[in-house]
């Protein structure tokens, strides 16, 4: 999975279920241990009680991987509802078991008081995360591309995380020769007032890749969050997230959307383009 795609909210549930996991390995219950007395038999953790074990530490640890997958692989459901939202409600279960059990324990020790703060943690973080901004932020920035650089070519900083090296010849020239900007003439195009190749004054040039009228030039670009990316049939159901960090071809205008293409191959219509980063 690109980690990319991620946000601070993801961030946040992993490391809440990290602590999780370490507090499962702690003392549930504290003991006053007399002076003199080995006690270290006495202790047990959260491994010695199955039910336990399986209700607050594993069902949060679970909750909080499906919210990550769910992350990775949009439209995917489990008993009717989306993996992240099955995520959050194990999550929120997690937290429920802990406190009934915190409440209920005696002399709760380091594992138990350590797992209920993991669990609000965890709960917080993927209840909050499509609520606030500040979570629904990506976790690592996507680079700022250099649009004076020419694509394609290695070692120059125009290259970019996304970019697939093997497409980028069809926008640019040969290999130390300088390259065109969008919107000027390319390579073998006569420019203004310049006769067509062949004697053929006036003719037309090829056009670009995008709508009929030849007005759309293709370009990169990239998302600042992550978004879903639908059919060019209009299908409700995304067939692919676009990531930040990742660098994608938009080739046709649809309307106030983006028809993008991925790096394997598949094009589909980006509806939100609001804040994308042009290449």
């Amino acid at each position: 999975m690109n980690i990319r795609s991620l946000t601070r909210g993801d961030g946040v549930v992993i490391g809440a279920a990290v602590v999780l996991f370490i507090a499962s390995f702690l003392d549930l219950i504290g003991i006053d241990c007399p002076q003199g007395v080995d006690c270290s038999t006495f202790g047990s953790n959260a491994w010695d009680a199955l039910g336990l074990l399986m209700s607050m530490f594993i069902a949060g640890i679970i909750g909080a991987a499906l919210i990550v997958v769910g992350r990775a692989v949009p439209g995917r459901k489990v008993a009717g509802l989306d993996l992240g939202q099955f995520g959050v409600a194990l999550t929120v279960f997690a937290l429920w078991t802990a406190f009934w059990n915190i409440i209920d324990a005696n002399n709760a020790g380091a594992g138990m008081i350590l797992g209920l703060l993991s669990t609000i943690v965890l709960a917080a973080g993927a209840v909050a995360t499509p609520l606030v901004p500040a979570l629904k932020a990506p976790l690592v920035g996507a680079p700022k591309p250099q649009v004076a650089s020419p694509y394609g070519q290695p070692g120059h900083p125009g290259q970019g995380y996304g970019y697939p090296g093997a497409q980028q010849q069809p926008y640019g020239g040969q290999p130390g020769q300088p390259q065109p900007s969008y919107g000027g003439p390319q390579p073998g195009q006569p420019g203004p007032g310049q006769p067509a190749q062949g004697g053929q004054p006036g003719a037309p040039g090829p056009k670009q890749d995008g709508s009929a009228g030849g007005n759309f030039e293709a370009f990169w670009f990239a998302v600042p969050v992550a978004r879903p990316l639908y059919g060019e049939d209009g299908s409700p159901s995304p067939i692919a997230e676009l990531a930040p960090g990742t660098w994608y071809l938009a080739v046709e205008q649809r309307g106030p959307g983006l028809i993008a293409q991925t790096q394997d191959g598949r094009r589909g219509l980006l509806q939100d383009t609001t804040g994308i980063q042009r290449g």
